[in-house]
C-alpha cells in the first residue's frame, strides 16, 4: 500500500536546521531536497506562477509534475514577489531567523534584490550563505546565464562525446545540474559543521564550471595533468582510455543484455578460458592492468562476441563464481517499477525517489509531500516565527 507522508518532526541529521531556498529549476532544488530529506526545515520562496520544475514534463495534477513531486518534497512553499517592498521584507524576516540561504539566481539579480551575501549577512551575521552560478564570482562571466547544456559544453562534455561517438553531442541527462546539486548540498553541510564548531557563518560559492571541471578531469585529465604531459601511447594526453571508447557498452547475450566489466586481467583470462578461446590466454594486451586499460578498445569487442554465446542468467552465474562484476541491463522503467509509492493529498499515488544516503541513527524520510504553490504563505505572513517546534500547518493555503 502507498505510504502516507507523516508530517512528524524530522528525524534526519539536519533536524533543527532552517533553510531559505532562493533557488530555481533543478540544481538548487535538488540540493535543498537532499537537505530537507536529511531533516532540514526548507522554506522555498516561489514566484506566483511557481518554479519551472512544476511543469517540467507531465504530472497527475496542475503544478505537480512527476519531477516536482520528489524535488519539492519535505519543503514548505511561500509565494512572495521579491520585487515588492513589503513582500521582500517578509523574506528578510525569515532569513534573519534562518541558518542557511541557498541561492542560484544570477549575482547581479541578487544584488539588485538586496539578497546577495553582504546584504543577507547584515541581517544575520552567522548565516551560511551558499550561492551557485555558472562562473566564479568576480569573473567577467559571473552574470552569464548557465543552464545544464551550457555547462556541459563549457567543461568538455561535447569534446568527450565527439571522441567517443564522432559527434559532439551532450549527455541525455541534466548531468551538470545534478552533479552541482550534490556539490551544493555537501558544501552546505561542510559549512554547517564549521559553524557548529566555531559559531561562524560564511559565504560558500559553487561555480558550476569549477565543480564540473574538477568532476570531469578527475580521470580525464589523465596524462595531461603532469608537466610535461605523460604519453598514453598513440592516444591523446587527455581522456581515460578504458572509458573513452565506443566499445564500452552493454553486451548482448543470447536472450537479452548484460553489463560485464572484466576490470582486471584475470577477469579477461577467466572469460576467454571458459569460452575455449585458448589462443587469447597469452595475449600481451592483458598481461597487466595498465595494458588492459590501454587496450580496452580492442579487448571489449572480442569479449562481446564471446558473451553472445550464453544467456544473461548463465553469464550472471558464471561471473558471480569468478568474481567478475556483472549486472543485467536495466531500463528506466525498471528503475521506476522498483520504487516505493506514497500518497499525495492532491496528486494521488506517486513513486518516491530514494534519499541519497542512509543514516543508521538519524534516518532520512519523506515526512511532508510536495507543497502547492504558496501553500505556506499564510504561515509566513501570520506574524510570529515560522520556525515553530511542532509540525507545520499544511492546511494553510494562501498567496500574497
Amino acid at each position: 500500500m502507498p505510504e502516507q507522508p507523516t508530517h512528524d518532526r524530522p528525524t534526519g541529521p539536519l533536524s533543527g536546521v532552517r533553510v531559505i531556498d532562493l533557488s530555481r529549476v533543478v540544481m538548487g532544488p535538488f540540493a535543498t531536497q537532499i537537505l530537507a530529506d536529511q531533516g532540514a526545515d526548507v522554506v522555498m520562496i516561489e514566484a506566483a506562477g511557481g518554479d519551472t520544475n512544476r511543469v517540467m514534463g507531465p504530472g497527475p495534477a496542475p503544478q505537480f509534475s512527476g519531477i516536482a513531486l520528489n524535488l519539492l518534497r519535505n519543503k514548505r512553499s511561500v509565494c512572495l514577489d521579491l520585487k515588492d517592498t513589503e513582500q521582500a521584507a517578509v523574506v528578510r524576516e525569515l532569513i534573519a531567523e534562518a541558518d542557511v540561504v541557498v541561492a542560484t539566481m544570477l549575482p547581479g539579480t541578487l544584488r539588485r534584490l538586496g539578497l546577495d551575501h553582504e546584504s543577507v549577512r547584515a541581517l544575520n551575521a552567522e548565516i551560511v550563505y551558499c550561492q551557485a552560478q555558472g562562473w566564479p564570482l568576480g569573473s567577467e562571466a559571473e552574470d552569464f546565464p548557465a543552464y545544464d547544456d551550457i555547462i556541459q559544453a563549457a567543461v568538455g562534455v561535447g569534446d568527450m562525446m565527439n571522441r567517443v561517438t564522432g559527434e559532439p553531442v551532450l549527455l541525455p541527462t541534466i548531468f551538470a545540474d545534478k552533479v552541482c546539486g550534490l556539490a551544493l548540498a555537501q558544501a552546505v553541510t561542510a559549512a554547517l559543521f564549521h559553524k557548529a564548531r566555531t559559531g561562524q557563518g560564511q559565504l560558500v560559492e559553487v561555480p558550476m564550471v569549477q565543480a564540473m571541471t574538477a568532476f570531469m578531469l578527475a580521470e580525464h585529465g589523465a596524462g595531461a595533468i603532469p608537466e610535461p604531459p605523460a604519453a598514453q601511447g598513440d592516444l591523446p594526453a587527455t581522456g581515460y582510455p578504458r572509458v573513452m571508447t565506443p566499445e564500452r557498452r552493454p553486451q548482448r547475450t543470447a536472450d537479452g543484455w548484460i553489463q560485464i566489466l572484466p576490470y582486471h586481467p584475470s577477469h579477461f583470462l577467466a572469460i576467454f578460458e571458459d569460452a575455449g578461446e585458448t589462443q587469447l590466454l597469452d595475449d600481451p594486451r592483458f598481461a597487466d592492468l595498465a595494458s588492459a586499460i590501454r587496450h580496452a578498445p580492442e579487448l571489449y569487442p572480442i569479449m562481446r562476441e564471446v558473451v553472445r554465446r550464453r544467456t544473461t542468467r548463465e553469464w550472471l552465474e558464471f561471473c558471480r563464481g569468478a568474481g567478475i562484476p556483472a549486472v543485467p541491463m536495466a531500463t528506466l522503467q525498471d528503475l521506476v517499477d522498483a520504487l516505493p509509492s506514497a500518497e499525495h493529498p492532491v496528486a494521488g499515488t506517486y513513486r518516491t525517489l530514494p534519499p541519497t544516503a542512509n543514516f543508521s541513527r538519524t534516518p532520512a524520510r519523506v515526512r511532508r509531500p510536495a507543497p502547492a504553490i504558496g501553500e505556506h504563505t499564510g504561515q509566513a505572513l501570520g506574524g510570529g516565527s515560522m520556525w515553530g517546534d511542532g509540525p507545520a500547518r499544511d492546511d494553510e493555503r494562501d498567496s500574497a
